[in-house]
């Protein structure tokens, strides 16, 4: 009983703290796997303070296994070939894709259009 007022407590204080908007967050999906250099150069440049810029904010990080099946409810043009491939969704639906990673120089820009976008 005590855990599902709890659950119900939390429920009702993220309401709360997003306005009660129903509106869907987008997610930034990571497909990695071991051994792969870039993955490592992005865990290096940009993974520390990724949780704290307007991008992470807006799309909050979810790393997935390059062989592992797509979890359900997630719809994408098709699965990635490359990693690191990050792919941006909204409502289950990818909205848009970075395949391998450029550079922090290249990888922030790209990755804040697509978001401008989805928005739009």
């Amino acid at each position: 009983m005590a855990k599902h007022l709890l659950v119900l407590l939390a429920g009702l204080a993220l309401g709360a703290a997003t306005g009660g908007s129903a509106a869907a967050q987008a997610e930034l999906l990571m497909f990695e796997q071991p051994g792969c250099i870039y993955c490592a150069r992005w865990n290096e440049e940009v993974a520390p303070e990724y949780p704290l810029t307007d991008e992470g904010k807006a799309a909050p990080l979810r790393r997935l296994q390059l062989r592992d099946p797509l979890p359900e409810g997630l719809t994408i043009a098709s699965h990635p070939v490359f990693t690191p491939t990050f792919i941006l969704i909204q409502d289950g639906t990818e909205i848009g894709r970075i395949e391998g990673y450029p550079g922090e120089d290249f990888f922030w820009p790209l990755l804040a259009g697509m978001i401008k976008e989805a928005k739009e």
